[in-house]
Parts: structure tokens; sequence; C-alpha cells
């Protein structure tokens, strides 16, 4: 899936490191909410565009 010409996992990822680095608690949330992410398009290959 890409944004704008961007592959999206790699900018997904970059976001998530940083955020993951200024606030280190967010983890947990920044993990549960990529894995129902991943899940759903996997269920739903037709959300992904």
């Amino acid at each position: 899936m890409d944004i704008a010409g961007l592959p999206l996992s790699p900018l997904i990822a970059l976001i998530a490191g940083v955020l993951i680095l200024i606030m280190p608690r967010l983890l947990n949330y920044i993990v549960a909410i990529y894995l129902i992410v991943v899940g759903l398009l996997g269920i739903f290959p037709n959300l992904g565009g």
C-alpha cells in the first residue's frame, strides 16, 4: 500500500520509532494499533485500497 508514491510500512515504522523514543510508554499502544490494523487488512484486503 502506497500513499503519494511512498511505501506505507517504512513510513509507519519511522513515525512509531520516533514516538517511542519521545514517549516510551506509547510502545504498548503503538504495537497494539499496528497489530489491529495489520489484522484488519489481512481479513479485509479491500480496506487497503
